[in-house]
């Protein structure tokens, strides 16, 4: 039977729950407000004049080609992380999985990216690639690869998908491997009696017993890919070259505090505000009714 707790008092619960509230409320609900107000008016940069113009913002960022050609950015950038990043994710996972000598070095090796911060991560990979002192940019120009995402569009979306990545495979790799653990033994070994094969177990077994952790990671890594990226591409390629890797969360900032248009910013931020709430939805619509706790 499930227990249930009760207080006594009615203000008890309310208090317990108001340093939460109070953090929503701040962090949330007051620049979420502050963001719709902004998109429908027109101010100078330091907000000395104010005019609300209504839609006007909004019409003319989907009528903007830049926009557009960062939406498809953006759309690009998410589905490069997020496929190569739960593939790479899941094969590290399956490989920790069978390991028995040297496990838990192998296990904290991959989870040490995640407590690295985006703008550090962003700097090392722009280290590692950089033109005329990086390590791997040298060893491929070794190779006959000559390097240099200052000027090729196809290298900087490369430097910036790598380093985004890397950062993520190992929120990945935890949620994987804990799928892997949970997935009785009994099954693989009766299966491995029968006579099928490691791929023919995977595909058939382990693989559709991981679809919810695999769904649900698909999700997050999306909405990663669209808001969390930030510091990583500011640190390396800032939206070059040109502007054929300013996602739409960079491109927020540059019209924001760069080209001084508050009111086109804080609609560009209404419309990611409203992907955020669609992709919440869709999680919780699908993801939590296909996960058995």
């Amino acid at each position: 039977m499930e227990k249930r707790v009760r207080f006594k008092s009615a203000w008890l619960p309310w208090v317990l729950l108001a340093p939460q509230l109070t953090i929503i409320l701040v962090f949330f609900f007051w620049p979420a407000g502050q963001a719709l107000l902004q998109s429908v008016q027109r101010q100078d940069a330091f907000g000395f004049s104010t005019e609300f113009i209504g839609l006007e913002n909004f019409i003319s960022l989907f009528n903007d080609e830049s926009y557009l050609d960062s939406f498809l950015i953006t759309v690009t950038f998410s589905l490069m992380v997020a496929g190569f990043g739960l593939a790479i994710s899941l094969l590290l996972a399956v490989f920790a999985d069978r390991i028995i000598k040297g496990a838990t070095f192998y296990k904290g090796m991959l989870v040490w990216p995640y407590a690295v911060a985006p703008a550090v991560a962003g700097v090392l990979w722009l280290f590692m690639f950089s033109p005329s002192v990086g390590v791997i940019s040298y060893a491929l120009r070794q190779a006959g690869i000559n390097w240099n995402h200052l000027l090729d569009s196809n290298q900087a979306m490369g430097l910036i998908v790598m380093a985004a990545v890397w950062k993520q495979i190992s929120y990945n790799f935890l949620f994987f491997l804990a799928g892997l653990q949970s997935i009785p033994k009994s099954l693989i070994e009766a299966a491995a009696i029968d006579g099928a094969s490691f791929w023919h177990r995977f595909r058939t077994i382990v693989f559709p017993l991981l679809s919810p952790t695999t769904f649900f990671l698909l999700v997050i890594n999306v909405v990663y890919a669209f808001f969390d990226t930030f510091a990583i591409v500011d640190a390396t390629t800032q939206g070059g070259p040109g502007q054929d890797t300013k996602i739409l969360v960079y491109k927020v900032f540059y019209d924001g505090f760069k080209g001084m248009d508050l009111g086109a910013s804080a609609a560009q931020s209404v419309v990611l505000m409203v992907i955020v709430i669609a992709l919440t939805v869709v999680q919780f619509q699908y993801v939590e009714k296909k996960v058995k706790y």
